[in-house]
């Protein structure tokens, strides 16, 4: 199969060996049935992409109206799990590219720590953020293949594959719990609603389901919201490891356009096929890594800070002032979050329509995240999603899936060309389900 992160540049003799992920899931029984499109280099390209199109395969689109985007970049990731061509799929994110699919396309997503699972003959951005996870119906079958693709001895190809490995349990499946939330501290992150008021309100209907089911809410907020979303130390960190990490990566193969190239040679690539590979959005991300200097990482960069100070800073904002003071200063499971906005209409003209995302308090730190749907709105799902410190994907996986069995808020796609805007609007609210002991919801197959 290929492995072109949907560039024609990588198309021809396929890579060597298999990913470390994809050894994982034939040693454990799977049946690899193909590739999901994605956004092109994982969105990485262009400010003005829209996601889930690329030069090799087109574009992706929502099974639940065609017309709306499917998020991005693991869009066709989403997508196929969503619209049951396939019980699994593996996604990757560096920022919000496995939960904002997942939210979008209706289904779960489990975004993994960096490390967990390896990026071993994956298409790189960062190996400071990225990481591989499931797209599944349900948090049981995201777990079991969680089970599955989890790195339990080092892997040569991924260093952050090297320590840790005690902190992965032998099968993820066993916290799966329907009565999850009950006796669960759970902060409420507030510094991501207000942005859209559809999403808001299922999300405020998932939250009294929660507490209704014996969790206790505590709203939090992120002091250092305003620099985690302006992303200057984030995009710092990316450009200088995307730079360096895709030679490494063109090093590793052979028969294709951009095999043992450079960035530049990506960039010389697209400007030759610009046809094909430019008809809507250019490269100038690619253009701005190109400038940074990879030689010494205390250089200060095009964005105003060196390598070492955006990674510091990021820590700083993410974890220790982030994620992991929130959780113990207020004694807490996990963070809760609405996950995207619904779904926007695909605009090859105009670009993608993002209205907020809460993905970037954990991908800048590496932290775990799962999506879970929460509900319906136009006729769209939204998604609500789980975060905690690293390697916290136990406690994560108890909590999503005692919130799947007491609201049970996934809805089929149907495949509409458009929507039809025929109601007022309402959220689909959540109905609260009593649960049997023992019981967590099936795959829908």
């Amino acid at each position: 199969m290929q492995t072109a992160a949907g560039s024609l540049g990588l198309v021809g003799t396929p890579a060597a060996h298999d990913s470390a992920v994809a050894a994982n899931l034939r040693a454990a029984g799977a049946v690899i049935l193909g590739k999901t499109t994605l956004s092109e280099w994982a969105n990485f390209r262009s400010f003005f992409s829209t996601s889930g199109w690329s030069g090799r395969g087109g574009q992706c689109n929502n099974p639940y109206a065609l017309d709306r985007n499917a998020c991005g970049s693991s869009s066709g990731s989403g997508a196929a799990a969503s619209a049951n061509f396939t019980a699994v799929s593996i996604g990757s994110e560096t920022d919000g590219s496995i939960v904002c699919p997942a939210s979008m396309n209706g289904v779960v997503g489990i975004k993994p720590t960096v490390g967990l699972t390896s990026r071993g003959g994956v298409v790189p951005i960062s190996h400071t953020q990225d990481t591989v996870g499931p797209h599944c119906r349900t948090v049981a079958d995201a777990a079991a293949v969680l089970s599955a693709i989890a790195q339990r001895t080092p892997d040569s190809r991924d260093p952050a594959t090297s320590a840790n490995r005690d902190k992965i349990p032998a099968d993820y499946t066993t916290f799966l719990n329907p009565h999850g939330l009950n006796g669960a501290r759970i902060g409420v992150a507030r510094d991501f609603e207000g942005f859209s008021p559809h999403a808001d309100a299922v999300f405020e209907d998932s939250l009294t389901a929660m507490s209704n089911a014996g969790a206790t809410l505590v709203d939090v907020f992120f002091p250092h919201i305003s620099d985690i979303n302006s992303g200057i130390a984030e995009f710092t960190v990316l450009l200088f490891d995307f730079k360096g990490d895709l030679q490494k990566y063109f090093a590793t193969r052979t028969g294709v356009p951009l095999a043992g190239g450079t960035l530049q040679t990506a960039i010389d690539f697209d400007n030759a096929n610009a046809a094909k590979e430019m008809p809507f959005f250019a490269q100038e991300i690619f253009d701005l890594a190109e400038t940074f200097d990879i030689t010494s990482t205390s250089v200060v960069q095009p964005l105003g800070m060196s390598y070492d100070q955006a990674i510091a800073f990021d820590k700083l904002i993410g974890a220790t002032e982030g994620i992991d003071k929130l959780l113990t200063d207020n004694n807490l499971d996990a963070i809760v979050a609405p996950t995207d906005s619904p779904a926007f209409p695909t605009d090859l003209i105009n670009a993608d329509h993002f209205i907020f995302g809460s993905s970037s308090p954990a991908a800048i730190v590496g932290y775990p995240i799962i999506n879970v749907p929460m509900g319906m709105t136009f006729g769209v799902p939204v998604g609500i999603s789980f975060m905690g410190t690293a390697f916290s994907e136990p406690k994560l996986i108890t909590l999503a899936s005692g919130f799947e069995a007491v609201t049970h808020a996934r809805r089929q796609p149907t495949f509409l060309a458009t929507l039809p805007f025929n109601t007022k609007g309402e959220p689909t609210r959540v109905k609260q389900r009593r649960v049997m002991p023992g019981r967590v919801a099936p795959s829908h197959i």
